[in-house]
């Protein structure tokens, strides 16, 4: 990336185009890649072929990898794995994640 770019206000990524069960595109950078969802897919989700970390901007609900399942709320992290099966589930209306990609496909 040539130049740094300006930080993303909660409300500017709410406005990003997205659609129901998929995320936005908020920032790509080789193998990099951060995107944003008001609103996840409730339940597990099929694995990645990257690594993932997300993180809870707003609301609650719970997060599951494999079989474990952990509250979370605004300013959790979570990490999965390439290829494990995850997922949010029971969460709030308000509820809305940072989507962190990166690292090469595996």
């Amino acid at each position: 990336m040539d130049k740094t770019p300006v930080p993303k206000s909660l409300a500017a990524a709410r406005l990003l185009p997205w659609k129901p069960g998929r995320s936005a595109e908020a920032f790509i950078d080789g193998d990099l890649e951060i995107r944003f969802t008001p609103r996840p897919t409730d339940g597990p989700r099929t694995s990645h072929r990257r690594d993932e970390v997300y993180v809870v901007d707003a609301g609650s609900g719970f997060y599951r990898v494999e079989d474990k399942l952990t509250a979370v709320g605004p300013g959790d992290m979570c990490f999965a794995a390439a290829h494990a099966p995850h997922g949010f589930e029971s969460f709030t209306d308000d509820f809305a994640l940072w989507i962190i990609f990166y690292g090469p496909v595996k």
